[in-house]
């Protein structure tokens, strides 16, 4: 027997991933001190392979979880042991740009890989490292995308729909994504000058009378999506909408989104989200299961 182990906040995308791999899934119950400290109380026995689930969006209190519950589970019977992360925090951070900034994704990285045998994922913020093995080190790291299942969702509700990568790094999964769906694509290029200030400069495209679809992997100020939904609206696109893996839509991000024209958005339920569109469950199912997934790892000693 294998179990998808979960906290209560994410019991929904838990039960239909237990029901895609055809194992049983079981909550972690939490208590909080009143001066912040967890309680945390897993079942008292657990199988051989263990999947806990664990969405690092908001990621601080969380990490703090799942130091204490990784160990716990292995204690209770967990010899392999696999976090899936639908949504993988810390990982812009992948180099000192300043002296003295510690790079997160790196300490990150090796904790996750310190307290679990392989961590899955799905579209993590990748930029100067190219695998998840060297996020995690000496551990099984998987990333899986979206962006097939984005590309087709997108085909069934806007055929014939013009892909708009927003940036150059949005490039890899707006490619994926027009093959899926056998759409039109293109890439804007995006200038930043903060976190808040950013310019978008649309590709060498025709966009009059277009219905465009800007796609990305991650949605946080929403920023460069406003950009691009105005510049693309300005070159005569009839309609923007936006489909995402994963929607933060920090503070009023989605109001800002909307404001700019943007028609739909879309998103998968990696991150609980009122756009969540587009199941990731099969998606993580068959990484689990898969000839090369961690399942297939062996376990510590």
């Amino acid at each position: 027997m294998s179990l998808v182990l979960h906290f209560d906040d994410e019991a929904g995308l838990a039960s239909s991933l237990a029901e895609a791999l055809g194992w049983s899934a079981a909550p972690i119950l939490s208590h909080r001190f009143p001066d912040g400290e967890w309680k945390l109380t897993l079942p008292a026995r657990l199988p051989a392979r263990v999947a806990l689930l664990r969405g690092l969006h908001q990621p601080n209190e969380k990490l703090a979880a799942l130091m204490i519950a990784a160990p716990a589970a292995r204690e209770l019977g967990a010899n392999h042991l696999t976090l899936v992360a639908p949504y993988l925090a810390y990982m812009r951070q992948d180099m000192a740009f300043q002296p003295g900034e510690a790079v997160s994704q790196r300490h990150v990285g090796r904790a996750l890989a310190a307290w679990f045998d392989a961590v899955l994922t799905i579209d993590p913020h990748l930029h100067r490292v190219s695998t998840m093995d060297e996020v995690v080190p000496r551990r099984r790291g998987i990333a899986v995308s979206a962006a097939a299942e984005i590309g087709r969702f997108v085909a069934g509700r806007v055929p014939g729909a013009l892909l708009l990568g927003p940036d150059e790094e949005a490039g890899q999964w707006v490619t994926v994504a027009a093959a899926a769906g056998g759409l039109d694509q293109g890439v804007c290029v995006k200038h930043r000058n903060g976190d808040h200030d950013v310019h978008v400069s649309l590709p060498g495209l025709a966009l009059q009378g277009r219905a465009v679809v800007l796609v990305d992997d991650v949605a946080s100020t929403g920023r460069t999506l406003v950009e691009a939904a105005r510049a693309a609206l300005a070159a005569g696109a009839v309609t923007v909408d936006v489909a995402v893996t994963h929607a933060l839509f920090v503070g009023d991000a989605l109001a800002q989104v909307k404001a700019a024209g943007v028609r739909h958005v879309w998103s998968t339920d990696s991150v609980p989200h009122a756009s969540n569109a587009i199941p990731v469950a099969p998606l993580l199912a068959a990484a689990l299961c898969g000839p090369d997934g961690p399942a297939q790892a062996p376990g510590r000693p």
